[in-house]
């Protein structure tokens, strides 16, 4: 029996695609990874999973695990590799109220929690664009990260247990329901973030927390980048840590929105060179009690808070959303990011973390380096400013594949310096090896090193991703 005669036996032969059957798996989202696997396995269980790298091991078969493929930075290419697709491994296998956390399979596709969480009025808080099609499974190997970052944190932070499949196919089975749990090391952080390269993570227990009653959602023209910092700062204080996301998008996006985006409308009447999408969430039902004029509490909270910005010269204009469809049209602007900037013929996309006070500072040395090496360059940003998140994207004038490199290195190079990192929540992949050699301190990557020896031997699991070469 050959490798893909046993494969298929394992998972039936419907479910082992090559060829034609496989095309959908041979290209990324942006399209700018693309290689034919040498099979497509869509396990339908844990124990499949196990069968399937039992074989894999044996055989020294390259695998490379794949979800939604909504990753930018080509951690799920693979050519003449098997790709080990965790799409039919879709089931919620609990959701429990009380203790307020959902047991769920890899392939879950995000939306799907959201919604299975808000019938018991709660909310799974990680959340970005790409929801409606990136899978949990994806989400927690890449540490992603979201507009909820500044109140949640990012997918580590929402995971209390984990089930996962070693190169060996052994089960690792860390599948705690505990907030406490001081036995040992804590191995199910070696895992999230870990692009699947140490484990292929087949199920979670993921924490729950209670969905807002009320949001207020608004439009922000601020001076500066400065301004808009100092300005959440107060509104933190405000509403006593409510800001739930605090989203950047200067005149250039929205000029890009506009044009890209059919019966789009713009903000403002003006425009203005620095624009926040600001949501604020509450819980106390006493935050959402509309008064005589409409209003809920809280919405009356965060208009008194931007009118006395816009006094001190922190705010030059707002625009609240007075219902649910306009709160809609906000985050439809900021969450059709990923489709506007993937536009032209050449482009770098970044993804990189600042301090916030060193914010300012990088947008405008990144700009002028840019400038020196390619003087006709553009570019675009977006940011998830509360946490210091910056997507940086360059438009060269040329797209050759040095070119690019370079403009690359210069970002990631001016965020390190500034004491950032090159990576904030699209993970390494591929893409950012180069810059993971550069500015990855040398004895933590000896230890990853270390880790994937110990942990995957011969090297089958998503080889050549997270970690540069020696």
């Amino acid at each position: 029996m050959d490798l893909t005669q046993a494969l298929a036996a394992i998972v039936g032969p419907a479910h082992l695609l090559q060829g034609p059957d496989a095309a959908p798996w041979a290209r990324d989202w942006t399209g700018g990874y693309r290689g034919q696997p040498l099979a497509v396995a869509r396990p339908g269980s844990t124990a499949e999973v196990s069968q399937i790298l039992r074989i894999a091991h044996d055989a020294r078969l390259p695998v490379v695990p794949a979800s939604g493929r909504t990753g930018l930075t080509g951690a799920a290419h693979a050519p003449g590799a098997l790709v080990l697709s965790l799409d039919r491994m879709n089931r919620i296998r609990a959701l429990k109220p009380g203790p307020r956390l959902a047991i769920a399979e890899a392939g879950v596709i995000l939306e799907r929690l959201h919604e299975a969480a808000a019938a018991h009025d709660l909310q799974f808080p990680l959340t970005f664009g790409a929801k409606g099609s990136a899978m949990v499974g994806g989400a927690l190997s890449t540490n992603a990260g979201g507009s909820n970052v500044l109140r949640h944190g990012s997918a580590r932070d929402q995971v209390l247990g984990l089930e996962v499949v070693l190169a060996s196919g052994r089960v690792l089975d860390l599948m705690a329901e505990l907030h406490k749990d001081n036995s040992g090391y804590a191995l199910r952080h070696l895992f999230v973030g870990a692009e699947g390269t140490l484990g292929v993570i087949t199920a979670a227990v993921l924490k729950l927390v209670p969905r807002p009653r009320a949001h207020a959602t608004a439009m922000i023209a601020v001076p500066s980048v400065a301004a808009a910092l100092d300005l959440l700062s107060r509104l933190q204080e405000t509403t006593g840590g409510g800001v739930e996301a605090f989203e950047y998008m200067p005149r250039a996006f929205i000029a890009a929105h506009l044009t890209q985006t059919p019966g789009a409308r713009p903000p403002f009447d003006s425009p203005h060179e620095h624009t926040i999408l600001l949501e604020v969430g509450s819980t106390a039902p006493r935050d959402a009690r509309p008064g005589p004029d409409g209003a809920t509490p809280l919405m009356s909270l965060v208009e008194g808070a931007l009118a006395e910005a816009l006094v001190r010269g922190q705010v030059l204009d707002a625009v609240l959303a007075q219902n649910e469809a306009q709160r809609r049209a906000m985050w439809e602007r900021r969450e059709s990011a990923a489709r506007i900037t993937f536009t032209r013929p050449a482009w770098v996309d970044t993804d990189v973390a600042l301090p916030l006070d060193r914010l300012e500072e990088f947008l405008a040395t990144v700009r002028r380096r840019l400038a020196e090496i390619d003087p006709g360059a553009d570019d675009m940003v977006v940011a998830h400013l509360g946490d210091g998140n910056v997507h940086y994207t360059a438009y060269p004038t040329r797209g050759d594949t040095d070119h690019l490199a370079a403009i690359r290195a210069l970002v990631d190079a001016t965020a390190t310096a500034l004491d950032g990192s090159f990576s904030a929540e699209h993970g390494v992949g591929l893409s950012k090896l180069a810059s993971m050699r550069a500015h990855k301190d040398p004895v933590a990557l000896d230890t990853m090193r270390a880790l994937k020896a110990a942990l995957d031997p011969h090297g089958i699991l998503n080889p050549g991703k997270v970690l540069p070469a020696p």
